[in-house]
C-alpha cells in the first residue's frame, strides 16, 4: 500500500495533500495552489530551501543522523527540529500535524519509500509545489506571485531566502512583509547559500 502511494509520484503530480485537506481554507475554497516543473523555478529557490531546512539533502538517504543526535542530546527546553526535506514532504503528503512518536514513526516509514522511489530532484519539485508559504498559499507559483508579483523562475536570491525563512511557521511569518526576524533569518540563509557553493551544490 505504501508503494502504491509513493511510486506513482515518480511520474504523476499529486492532486492535493493531507495538509491541504486539513486546512480550514480548503473547505472555503480559498487555498491557492498551482504546479510548476522544477526546471522553471529559479535554481536559487531550492538552494535557499536546502540552506535553510536541510543542508545535507543532496547526500543523505532521508534522515540527517547528525541533526537527530544533536536534537536528542542538547539541553534545551524545546527540542530543535531535525526533519529533512523528505521527512517534511512525507508529513505534508500523507500525515497530520503533531509531535507524537507514532506519527514520527509513520513519517519515517513514508520517508524511506519516497527516497527509494524518487530522485532528489523530484522530491524537491514536489516539495516546492505543495509546501505552505503563507496562510492558504501552497506552492512556489502562488507564493512567488502573491509575495513578489512574479513567476518563480524570476525570483532573486534575496526573495528565495525570504520564502525559505518563513517555512517553519508560514501562517505567522510573512515573506512579502518580513519582520526583523525574517529579514535576519533570510540574510543567514543567503550566507549559507554562498557557503554551500551556490547552485552547483544542487547536483542537477
Amino acid at each position: 500500500m505504501t508503494l502504491a502511494a509513493t511510486l506513482p509520484l515518480r511520474w504523476v503530480d499529486p492532486f492535493t495533500t493531507a495538509f491541504i485537506l486539513q486546512d480550514n481554507g480548503f473547505k472555503a475554497g480559498s487555498l491557492l495552489r498551482s504546479w510548476v516543473p522544477i526546471d522553471r523555478v529559479a535554481a536559487v529557490v531550492p538552494l535557499a530551501v536546502i540552506a535553510s531546512e536541510d543542508q545535507k539533502f543532496p547526500q543523505h538517504a532521508g534522515f540527517d543522523l547528525d541533526s537527530i543526535e544533536k536534537a536528542l542530546t542538547e539541553n534545551r527546553s524545546r527540542m530543535r527540529g531535525a526533519s529533512t526535506i523528505t521527512q517534511q514532504l512525507a508529513k505534508n503528503l500523507y500525515l497530520w500535524p503533531g509531535r507524537s512518536l507514532f506519527r514520527k514513526g509513520v513519517e519515517a516509514w513514508f520517508t524511506l519509500f519516497l527516497e527509494a522511489c524518487l530522485t532528489k530532484k523530484r522530491i524537491m519539485e514536489i516539495y516546492l509545489n505543495v509546501v505552505e508559504f503563507g496562510p492558504g498559499t501552497y506552492g512556489i507559483v502562488r507564493a512567488a506571485r502573491h509575495h513578489f508579483g512574479k513567476d518563480p523562475g524570476r525570483l532573486s536570491p534575496r526573495e528565495s531566502a525570504l520564502l525559505a525563512a518563513v517555512l517553519p511557521n508560514p501562517k505567522v511569518m510573512n515573506a512579502g512583509k518580513p519582520s526583523a526576524y525574517v529579514n535576519r533569518r533570510a540574510a543567514e540563509i543567503q550566507a549559507a547559500m554562498r557557503n554551500l557553493g551556490g547552485t552547483a551544490y544542487l547536483g542537477w
